[in-house]
């Protein structure tokens, strides 16, 4: 069996740089229209889409918030009226900063949860009725690693992915009758904008991949991989679960 998205429109926040880019992409590669979310680059949101493009495929780029409920519910409505369907859904939208916990600002938690918790529940609460309608869908959220361990001076950013994940087996259950689909993919240590403040030293890079067993920092496209099995009809009679994209750095 082939992987094949072709007629199928798929929904990706965060979807300018990163993990949300190369997954934007490779779905387009299988034949899947696009619906490009992002929060402020304009610019590199433009980039994506017209790569997109010369796949021959259609792409729509909507700047919103997701963290915010109108502008969610604004985003799904407005691919909803371009595309007629939404098929998949790629929460990747989501931040990562620092916070010591007994100095941390309450903003900072505030901050964390809605972009990497509220924006899934807000992208899923809207879209999910229109799912519902056409007879099924697939919603991927993209957790951490440090959802399932947790992570020292980063416990707003745990405990938001912690929540992505118990969040992600709930409505899974709840969803499973209506055919639509819902799975998490956990990535650890990925080669990112988000991450170059500590992968950016090279001793500190050296360090990182000698602790993974595969001895290697992954690439965005290493994530859209797993993104894309979960999208696709080989992962039919997959829900509720967690694949973790790490290097075997966590084994659960």
């Amino acid at each position: 069996m082939n992987i094949s998205l072709t007629n199928k429109v798929s929904l990706i926040t965060g979807g300018s740089r990163g993990i949300g880019a190369a997954t934007a992409f490779l779905l387009a590669q299988t034949g899947s229209d696009i619906i490009l979310n992002y929060a402020r680059n304009n610019e590199r949101a433009g980039a994506v889409a017209n790569a997109i493009r010369e796949l021959g495929r259609r792409v729509l780029v909507h700047q919103a918030n997701v963290g915010n409920a109108d502008e969610a519910r604004s985003l799904v409505e407005q691919g909803i009226a371009s595309f007629g369907r939404i098929d998949i859904v790629v929460n990747n939208a989501g931040i990562w900063t620092y916070g010591e916990i007994g100095a941390m600002n309450e903003n900072v938690w505030d901050e964390t949860m809605e972009a990497n918790l509220k924006s899934i529940f807000n992208i899923c609460n809207a879209v999910v009725p229109h799912m519902k309608k056409s007879g099924g869908g697939r919603i991927i959220n993209i957790a951490s690693t440090a959802g399932q361990r947790g992570e020292a001076f980063h416990s707003h950013y745990a405990a938001s992915k912690g929540g992505v994940i118990a969040f992600t087996k709930s409505i899974a259950a709840e969803l499973a009758p209506f055919n639509i689909l819902v799975n998490t993919v956990a990535p650890g240590w990925v080669d990112t904008e988000m991450t170059e403040s500590a992968l950016g030293d090279g001793k500190s890079r050296e360090e990182i991949a000698a602790s993974i067993p595969l001895h290697r920092i992954a690439t965005p496209e290493d994530i859209a991989g797993p993104v894309l099995f979960l999208a696709s009809d080989l992962a039919r009679h997959i829900t509720g679960s967690t694949i973790s994209v790490n290097g075997g750095s966590v084994l659960l």
